[in-house]
């Protein structure tokens, strides 16, 4: 096999990094997952962060949003530690970004404490991301943030 592939990688990264994070949230919407699917969930949200990493046109909301994902992932999987990390980075990526985008974050860091049993630290994240959700000029995008954030607790 070649060093050279059959098409142009940027093409490649394009889908991949999209097929990838939809697949994901094929397994997320799932009410149970097997084992092997959980694996497969995760699998495929890190193989969408790193088609998104080798991509020309990444930005700061692109990171956002895969680094949420992960965050989401690793808070399904029970792994608050990986939940926390990833939904820093989200916040880290985002905190110039829309409200919306920056509420996710902080929407995240909440549910990475939910896991962890932190329920100080998840009101602290929860009330910045209501915050950030009433900043939301969109109504459907604020109704999506506000439902997100009723699923924590």
């Amino acid at each position: 096999m070649g060093t050279t592939p059959p098409f142009e990688m940027q093409t490649g990264h394009k889908f991949y990094s999209a097929f990838c994070f939809n697949k994901t949230w094929d397994f997320i919407d799932k009410a149970t997952r097997t084992e092997q699917e959980n694996q497969a969930m995760l699998h495929s949200c890190l193989a969408s962060l790193w088609h998104w990493s080798q991509r020309d046109d990444v930005t700061p909301k692109h990171w956002s949003i895969g680094y949420w994902q992960a965050s989401r992932v690793f808070a399904l999987l029970g792994k608050a530690d990986d939940a926390r990390i990833y939904g820093q980075l989200s916040l880290d990526n985002g905190g110039e970004l829309e409200p919306f985008y920056v509420g996710y974050a902080y929407e995240a860091l909440a549910r990475s404490e939910q896991v962890a049993g932190d329920s100080s630290k998840m009101q602290e994240y929860l009330k910045a991301a209501r915050e950030q959700c009433e900043k939301v000029t969109d109504a459907d995008s604020r109704k999506q943030l506000e439902e997100d954030l009723k699923t924590i607790a």
